[in-house]
């Protein structure tokens, strides 16, 4: 993977030039917040935002953006309804930009179409691949060890960790023990410095914030994605998982398995949810 990819994937994440308009300038459109790659069958999540002609519309923008969405997953090839009745909730807790997160259940792999029943005129492709073609770790899988940069050993990386305000305290252990700790794991792979208002810093942040809850019942570890300070060339850590995108929170159980990918965009609201609905609060 290069860094020219990690960064197109950050770019992505944080969702592109923001509108603070007050009314939203032309017909409202389906903004992509997940990634095209990494989705299989089972589980899928795909977290989507709005925007018109201008660019993704701000939280700050008067524009009145609904508490819930509505869509169907549609055939592109014939237009028949796969799925119907799916509904989002409105996210963004100390996010810039609002977006509600689409979760349900693919059985076959193949191109399908979101469609938002509240912007009839922009729709979302997204694919589901077969499991055995994706490279990244997948739920269901035993989260590969991997030993990041910590405060001790910063192994190639400078920094180690691009949080404006200095390094996070989810340095201090490798991946690789902290998969031995017998505990949940919690890994976020992002760069903070280069996404400060979008998604990278914000879930680096929240991730801090919830780690202060939780006390030891789990183990939490951060990996930033440049190599160093120029951003030019990914950093270990992301090429180990062949990432494409940035962030990406996994979150394990006790055995280290696999029970949750957060990819893109998410909030601390999101965010303990998922742990709750996994066990590990």
């Amino acid at each position: 993977m290069s860094a020219s990819v990690a960064l197109a994937g950050a770019v992505a994440a944080c969702g592109g030039k923001s509108t603070k308009g007050t009314s939203s300038n032309g017909t409202l459109q389906v903004v992509k917040r997940f990634p095209d790659e990494g989705l299989v069958p089972g589980t899928v999540r795909l977290p989507i935002s709005l925007g018109d002609k201008s660019g993704v519309i701000s939280k700050d923008s008067s524009v009145a953006l609904p508490e819930i969405l509505h869509a169907t997953v549609v055939s592109p090839e014939d237009g028949s309804v796969v799925l119907d009745g799916l509904t989002a909730k409105k996210h963004g807790e100390n996010l810039s930009v609002a977006y509600w997160p689409f979760e349900f259940e693919m059985e076959k792999e193949g191109i399908y179409i979101l469609r938002i029943e509240e912007v009839p005129e922009s729709d979302a492709a997204f694919q589901i691949q077969n499991r055995s073609d994706i490279k990244m770790p997948l739920v269901g899988d035993a989260l590969p060890p991997f030993d990041t940069p910590t405060t001790d050993n910063a192994r190639g990386v400078n920094p180690i960790c691009t949080r404006p305000t200095g390094t996070c305290p989810f340095h201090s252990v490798t991946l690789t023990d902290a998969l031995k700790s017998g505990k949940p794991v919690l890994y976020l792979i992002g760069t903070p410095a280069y996404c400060t208002t979008g998604t990278c810093s914000p879930a680096l942040d929240t991730l801090i914030d919830v780690s202060k809850s939780m006390g030891d019942t789990a183990v939490f570890v951060h990996a930033d994605v440049y190599k160093d300070k120029t951003a030019t060339e990914a950093a270990p850590a992301v090429q180990a998982y062949h990432l494409s995108f940035e962030p990406i929170l996994y979150i394990t159980d006790a055995k280290g398995v696999l029970v949750k990918r957060l990819d893109a965009v998410f909030d601390v609201n999101e965010m303990r949810a998922v742990l709750t609905a996994a066990g590990i609060s």
